[in-house]
C-alpha cells in the first residue's frame, strides 16, 4: 500500500472540503486508487483536525476492557467499523477488523496483552539432568476458575447477542421474501 505524506493528504482533504469536486473525481485526479480512501482520510479530518491525517509513528495500547467494550459495541450494533473507529477515537478502523477477528476465532483470550519478547528456552544440559520427583503441591486455583468462567460466560453472551440478531435478520428477510411472492402471485392471478 503507498504511503502518503501529510501535506498531499491535507491537500487533497481541503480539495474535497471546498467542494472541488465528490471522492471519485478528487481521488482519480490525484492517482489515489479508491475512493474510500479519500472518504476515510475525510472523516479522520473531520473527527480528529490535522492529527486525523498524521502517520502515527508510536503503538498506542489499549486494555482489555477497552477492545472487548468496542468488540462488543460493533457485535450488537449495526454500525460501520470506520463509524465505530470514529467514535472510540480510533484512527485505524482495520483496528476493530482484527479485534473482532481475532475475538470470532479465539474468544477473549485473543484480546489480552500477550507478553512480548522470545520465550525461554530450556538448556540441553539442565534439560538431561536426572530430576527428582515432583512433589505435588496443591495450589488454590479458585479465583482462577472464576476468571475463565466469568471470560466464557461473556463470549457466550456476546455470541447469544449475535446469535439473536442473526436470526432476527434472517427472520426478516423471510418474511419479506414471502411478502413479494405473495404480490407476485396475486399479480399473475389478476392479470389472467
Amino acid at each position: 500500500m503507498a504511503k502518503y505524506s501529510y501535506e498531499f493528504k491535507k491537500k487533497v482533504v481541503q480539495e474535497y472540503l471546498d467542494g472541488k469536486g465528490g471522492y471519485a473525481y478528487i481521488a482519480k485526479q490525484n492517482g489515489i486508487p479508491a475512493e474510500s480512501l479519500l472518504r476515510r482520510w475525510v472523516n479522520a479530518y473531520k473527527k480528529f483536525g490535522d492529527e486525523g491525517l498524521l502517520r502515527s509513528r508510536k503503538n498506542k495500547n489499549y486494555s482489555f476492557q477497552f477492545k472487548l467494550f468496542v468488540v462488543e459495541l460493533y457485535l450488537t450494533s449495526e454500525v460501520s467499523y470506520q463509524e465505530l473507529a470514529l467514535s472510540q477515537g480510533i484512527n485505524n478502523p482495520s483496528l476493530l477488523v482484527k479485534w473482532v477477528n481475532d475475538f470470532r476465532i479465539s474468544g477473549t483470550e485473543a484480546l489480552r496483552p500477550k507478553k512480548k519478547g522470545r520465550k525461554k528456552t530450556l538448556d540441553i544440559k539442565e534439560f538431561k539432568k536426572p530430576s527428582n520427583p515432583i512433589e505435588v503441591k496443591s495450589v488454590d486455583t479458585s479465583a482462577e476458575h472464576v476468571k475463565e468462567l466469568e471470560d466464557e460466560l461473556l463470549k457466550l453472551r456476546i455470541e447469544n447477542a449475535y446469535l439473536k440478531e442473526l436470526r432476527r435478520l434472517r427472520l426478516e428477510e423471510e418474511t419479506l421474501l414471502k411478502k413479494q411472492r405473495e404480490s407476485s402471485t396475486v399479480s399473475e392471478d389478476s392479470s389472467t
